[in-house]
């Protein structure tokens, strides 16, 4: 008896998509492609755009101070001031539970010691402890003149 019930069901539905296509409007045709030496042509009528953006007259300090006091009070706040440090504090983070260790403080010297640790035995011989040394800087030869 259900399976006759989805049948029905489902024959009336067939028969409403093809009504529905049916009533349909046909495709729009593909507008030819434009000429791309042909520059297109606009008449803006009595429209205006915008005003072209002024040139602020905030002094230097001023503009350094704004770049910190984020809601424009004239007051930087605590919150405001180390805004800048999050994004490198959050790099140093590696674990996300708002804490720095040691070791993640220290993470560049970390990276290197693994990089050095060859074996992976968390202790370095002397040629792998070599491996860290910085690399010479090359002189720029002293002026002849």
């Amino acid at each position: 008896m259900g399976g006759l019930v989805l049948a029905g069901v489902g024959v009336f539905w067939w028969q409403g998509r093809a009504a529905i296509e049916e009533g349909a409007p046909p495709p729009a045709p593909i507008a030819p492609s434009p000429d791309p030496d042909k520059l297109p042509l606009a008449d803006p009528g009595a429209l205006q755009g915008p005003a072209p953006p002024e040139l602020s007259e905030l002094s230097r300090e001023e503009q350094r101070f704004f770049r910190y006091d984020r809601n424009r009070d004239r007051l930087i706040t605590r919150n405001e001031m180390l805004a800048s440090r999050t994004d490198g504090f959050r790099a140093l983070d590696k674990d996300g539970n708002n804490l720095l260790t040691f070791e993640e403080w220290a993470v560049t010297t970390v990276d290197r010691f693994e990089g050095a640790d060859r074996d992976g035995d968390a202790r370095l011989t002397p040629r792998e402890f070599a491996a860290t040394a910085p690399k010479p800087v090359a002189k720029k030869p002293a002026c002849k003149c």
